[in-house]
């Protein structure tokens, strides 16, 4: 085999990896019956700091998740289901996902949604590429205040293809509207901006939208699904697609994921969705029924013609997501969604009067706001860690400029004495550093 190959020895296989890397030997402990694992297992995490107040938001967050959810979805013909490829053998994991659709669509104030994507950064990638089919341009403009972690995937996708992806510093946390216009021309397929931005910044994006229509360009809007209880939809603004990540629609932190992501668009871009649709039909008794639907062969025999590679979903996160937002009810996200805003503007108007602490922008905001610091924040999110607290996201990891900046967000989860504990731990620490 190895002769085959061009290889000449088993050495050679591994010489692409760094030595360093390498191991030095496959030197194996002994091994351990079942319940000697999951006690060695149980404290390895024991080991972690699990009481840790957590203000960290930039695009995942930590939500109450109703028991009904995990109840739910962990019944085994949602748990072990695959993908509906036979709609005969498939009908409740095929009605599930048109519903799903149908509350993703209710929850935009859009017309069409596909049966969800990866993650929220997949789903602003795939938006933009609509955006590229739908006008036939090559120039994408992007507000540098949506999530840095979409736009590097963005960037990604578009790494090998002919498209400029053209970057608008924020200004005071929220989009520059100036450079925008100037930018905005007839050679732009699309627009992508975020509400609430990766700061916190609310804004409506309504002229954003006429403008951007104009000019024959499509907004595309990153949203995040628990504020849209109290703000206006992305349909409202004129919005053509909108997407977001799923992971605070009953889905936990775990380490980062699984998530899902959402995208819902105009009807008119039907046909340029990606992945999966859902659609309601009739059989031949006239009974009621599902099938994956508007969906080509070449979706998945022929990458080439496709409208996207993405061939499969999160469908068990997106169920999670369907749960979340049937238990809650639309009068229940509404009243979630001003719990949130709440607590933030409380925990605000503490952090603001602390001395040297003051608040990055002038625009309202959602449960997540930037305050700017007379240091640098990294250190002092490094000392209020050690204090039990993980005090938000430093800015300056993300935008040159912005050292002492620290993007802190409040959920419903905070209570008004672990707000407080967050403003005199902060205090306690700019008056020791």
């Amino acid at each position: 085999m190895l002769a085959a190959i061009g290889v000449s020895s088993v050495e050679g296989l591994f010489a692409a990896i760094p030595a360093a890397l390498r191991a030095k030997s496959f030197d194996l402990p002994a091994g351990m019956s079942e319940f000697e694992t999951f006690e060695r297992m149980k404290a390895i995490a024991g080991a972690n700091a699990a009481d840790t107040l957590n203000f960290i938001g930039g695009g995942f967050y930590d939500h109450i998740i109703p028991a009904a959810v995990d109840h739910l979805s962990g019944r085994a013909e949602f748990y072990t289901a695959y993908t509906p490829y036979q709609p005969e053998c498939s009908q409740g994991t095929l009605q599930a996902l048109f519903e799903y659709q149908t509350a993703i669509c209710r929850l935009t104030g859009l017309d069409v949604s596909n049966a969800s994507l990866y993650d929220g950064s997949t789903a602003c990638a795939e938006a933009a590429m609509m955006a590229l089919r739908v006008t036939g341009r090559n120039r994408i403009l992007v507000d540098a205040s949506v999530s840095p972690f979409s736009r590097q995937v963005l960037k990604t996708y578009l790494y090998n293809l002919d498209v400029d992806v053209i970057e608008i510093p924020p200004l005071d946390g929220a989009l520059d509207r100036g450079e925008l216009s100037r930018l905005l021309d007839d050679t732009i397929a699309g627009v992508i901006v975020q509400n609430p931005n990766f700061f916190g910044s609310i804004e409506d994006f309504t002229a954003i939208a006429n403008l951007a229509h104009v000019k024959g360009a499509l907004l595309i809007a990153s949203v995040y699904p628990i504020s849209l209880g109290m703000l206006k939809s992305p349909g409202e603004m004129g919005v053509d697609i909108a997407v977001g990540d799923g992971q605070s629609l009953g889905n936990p932190l775990s380490f980062g994921g699984p998530s899902f992501g959402f995208i819902a668009a105009k009807k008119a871009f039907i046909r340029n969705m990606p992945g999966r649709i859902v659609g309601e039909t009739v059989d031949k008794n006239g009974k009621r029924g599902f099938v994956l639907t508007l969906q080509a062969r070449e979706q998945h025999i022929k990458r080439h013609k496709a409208t996207s590679n993405i061939c499969s979903n999160q469908g068990l996160c997106a169920l999670r997501g369907l749960i979340f937002l049937s238990t809650v009810g639309k009068n229940g996200l509404a009243a979630l969604a001003v719990l949130n805003r709440d607590k933030a503007e409380y925990a605000k108007s503490r952090l603001a009067a602390i001395p040297g602490v003051k608040i990055l922008q002038a625009a309202a905001t959602f449960n997540e706001f930037t305050i700017t610091l007379p240091k640098s924040a990294a250190p002092l999110v490094s000392a209020l860690l050690k204090k039990g607290i993980a005090a938000g996201v430093p800015a300056g990891d993300y935008y040159n400029g912005l050292e002492n900046a620290l993007i802190v967000t409040v959920t419903e989860k905070r209570s008004k004495s672990e707000i407080d504990r967050l403003a005199q731990a902060l205090q306690e620490v700019l008056q020791c550093n």
